[in-house]
This record gives structure tokens, C-alpha cells and sequence, in this order.
């Protein structure tokens, strides 16, 4: 990895985020929408295909060049963010290596190019974390299946044109693509939320909707333990970024008012306890950071842990941009309350990483049972009398 340099859609990113989602990013947030000006330019920059392979249209970026991107416009708006998060990297990257040459062929172009735009259905009104038990159910019929059921909490659901959703039935879990403008589907957006307000989240109806044979993605049966478990991991990797790039900007925002406030005849920035709120800060935007790339670089190599540490890393990233963000709005002590200032937004959006993507208890689960496993000392590593 010493020779590694970051694709250039990175810069390009970053730029974009600078000049155009940070200086919007509240005004989304108010008005319910990244608008689809924003989403075009988005696909005309090539960020909706960045992950995906060059064959189909896609820039073919690195994982870890990916995870920088996702931090970049991130920081920026993280309503735009989640467009990569669940169209790139819970569909998109999904489709690229468990869709069927013809799916692949037909789908990954026009998601590439953002002239379709795709969401993840997987969660359900009574059904989040436990989503093997899906209440979404299908059926078998000549030339494939009808689908009938609810998803809740579908992000850009509103306005997506390709649906990844997960059902049960005889055959045992499945995964389809189902089509915006299939007969019997339809979406209601989703109003009153705490964050991800400009996300397009939507409950999505499948009242009987058709889906044909060749719309089944992978084998009958592997939906929730293949399918959803790939796309999940993509999506943590994604969300793991997502933290970082919350508590990064929460940083900027700390930094640069503690260097222009005073208190008590000194500038925020020497006083203390405000110093240990951006040491705090600094030490977590780092160590996250850190982690990401270390999940970036082994999935580079193919490293079948990179599973493992992505949990690990979604974790730390979600918790620290939580205790971050919260920190920003101290800082900014009665100012953290309004939204005239990026922290009060940014502490919001920031609560979100730690639901979405495997809640913090889901995780912790996760993260017992792997260090169970890894961490027990060896048998005869020890006198008999030590051993329980």
C-alpha cells in the first residue's frame, strides 16, 4: 500500500462539498430534500458510480478512495452523503458482485451514470434490527413472484427508481429488484423526523406487485443471509465514514469558533475545559479515522476480517461522532441550540449513525461474539489450576 494515491474523485469531492452541500446543508435540512439539481450534478461528477466497476460505466474506485469520498461529502451534507451510502454502496456495490450478468448488465449502467437512482428495502413498520423476520411476503407464479407487504424507513425511498427488497415465503428469504412504476407499488414520504430530514425517507407499499424470475437476486433462500449481509457490510463501510465525517466537521466548527468567541476576556480556545473538549475531539476524528483506513486497505487486499473490523469501526465512528457532536453544542454553549449554527444540525444527523446500519446494541452483540471467538486463550496456554 505504499504506493497508493487517492483517486481523483476524491479532490473532486471534497470540492464539491466545500462549494456547493456545506453552504446548503441547512437549507435542506429545512426544506425536507436534497433537491434533484444537486442529485444531477452528484451523478454528473461521477460520485453515484464511484465504487462501481469501469466496465459498467463506474470510476472503478479503490475501497479505501471510496471511504474518502463518502467522508468528503459527508462533511458537507450528510443527506447527500446517505444517496452514496444506500444507491452506491447497499445496492450498486451489491448488484456488482452478486447480481447476474444480466442484472449487471441492465442495472449498473444507469445506476452508474445516476440516470436511475436505487434505495435498500429491507426495514418494516414492526421489523428493524430482527429483518430475518420480515413480515414482506412473496409468492410464486408463473415467470416469478408477487410481492406483498410494508417498508418503513426506506432513505431516498421518496424518489428512487430501483428497489432492493427483501421478503419471506415458501422458498425461504429472497431479494428482489422491483420497479418504480410496478403495479401495485407506490411510496409515501416520511415527515416529522429528527435527521436525515433531506434523505427522501419513505414508507414503500408492494400490494401485490409482479415481479419477474430474472429480478430474483442471487439464490431463493440466501436473501437475508447472503444478500442483505453483503449489502450490509458495504453499508457499514459507508456509515463507518459516515462518522467520521460528521465528527470532523463538528471539529472545523468547534475549532474555528473557539478561535473567534471570548468569555471572560479570553478566547474560548484558552480556556481549559473548552481545550479538552477539542482534545477529546481531535484524538476521536483521528482514531476513527484511522480505522476506516485500515478497513479501506483490507478490503484492498481481500481480507475476509475486513467484515470484523468494519463492524468494529462503524461502532467506535458512530459513538464518537455522537460524543463529538454533543461536545459542539456545549461549546457552543446557548448558540448550539439554533440552528442559525451547523452543530445543533449536525448533533442531530450524528444520532442517527448510531440506529441505521446495526444499532450500537446490534453491534455490540456482534462485537462480543467476534472477540469471544478471538480473543480466548488457547487451551493448555495455562496451569490447570487457572483453567475454569
Amino acid at each position: 500500500m505504499s504506493a497508493w494515491t487517492a483517486h481523483p474523485l476524491v479532490a473532486a469531492g471534497r470540492a464539491f462539498a466545500t462549494e456547493v452541500l456545506r453552504p446548503r446543508a441547512g437549507e435542506f435540512d429545512e426544506r425536507c430534500a436534497v433537491p434533484r439539481d444537486v442529485i444531477d450534478a452528484m451523478a454528473a461528477a461521477g460520485f453515484l458510480g464511484a465504487a462501481l466497476p469501469a466496465e459498467y460505466g463506474g470510476a472503478g474506485m479503490d475501497a479505501l478512495s471510496y471511504g474518502l469520498l463518502t467522508a468528503e461529502i459527508g462533511k458537507g451534507c450528510s443527506s447527500a452523503r446517505a444517496l452514496l451510502t444506500v444507491h452506491t454502496s447497499l445496492v450498486g456495490e451489491t448488484l456488482a458482485r452478486l447480481g447476474s450478468p444480466e442484472q449487471r448488465r441492465e442495472w449498473l449502467p444507469l445506476l452508474a451514470s445516476g440516470r436511475k437512482l436505487a434505495c435498500f428495502a429491507l426495514t418494516e413498520p414492526e421489523v428493524g434490527s430482527d429483518a430475518a423476520s420480515a413480515r414482506t411476503a412473496y409468492r410464486r407464479i408463473d415467470g416469478g413472484f408477487v410481492l406483498s407487504g410494508r417498508k418503513k424507513w426506506i432513505t431516498y425511498g421518496a424518489i428512487a427508481d430501483l428497489f432492493l427488497v427483501f421478503a419471506n415465503g415458501e422458498e425461504g428469504a429472497c431479494a428482489f429488484l422491483v420497479e418504480r412504476g410496478s403495479e401495485g407499488l407506490s411510496t409515501r414520504p416520511m415527515t416529522g423526523l429528527l435527521a436525515s430530514r433531506g434523505a427522501h425517507l419513505a414508507e414503500v407499499d408492494l400490494d401485490g406487485v409482479a415481479v419477474p424470475a430474472r429480478n430474483l437476486v442471487g439464490r431463493p433462500g440466501a436473501g437475508f443471509s447472503f444478500v442483505a449481509n453483503t449489502a450490509l457490510f458495504h453499508g457499514r463501510y459507508s456509515i463507518a465514514w459516515a462518522g467520521v465525517a460528521l465528527a470532523e466537521a463538528a471539529l472545523e466548527e468547534m475549532a474555528t469558533y473557539a478561535r473567534g468567541r471570548e468569555q471572560f476576556g479570553r478566547k474560548l480556545r484558552q480556556h481549559q475545559l473548552v481545550q479538552a473538549l477539542i482534545a477529546d475531539a481531535v484524538a476521536g476524528v483521528h482514531t476513527g479515522r484511522a480505522l476506516c483506513e485500515k478497513v479501506g486497505r483490507m478490503r484492498i487486499a481481500g481480507d475476509d476480517e475486513a467484515v470484523n473490523e468494519a463492524n468494529i469501526a462503524k461502532y467506535m465512528t458512530s459513538k464518537a461522532a455522537m460524543a463529538i457532536c454533543t461536545d459542539a453544542v456545549q461549546l457552543f454553549g446557548g448558540n448550539g441550540i439554533s440552528s442559525r449554527y451547523p452543530v445543533e444540525r449536525l448533533f442531530r444527523e450524528a444520532k442517527i449513525l448510531e440506529i441505521i446500519e446495526g444499532s450500537t446494541q446490534i453491534q455490540q452483540q456482534l462485537l462480543s461474539d467476534y472477540g469471544v471467538r478471538r480473543y480466548r486463550i488457547a487451551p493448555g496456554a495455562r496451569p490447570a489450576a487457572d483453567r475454569p
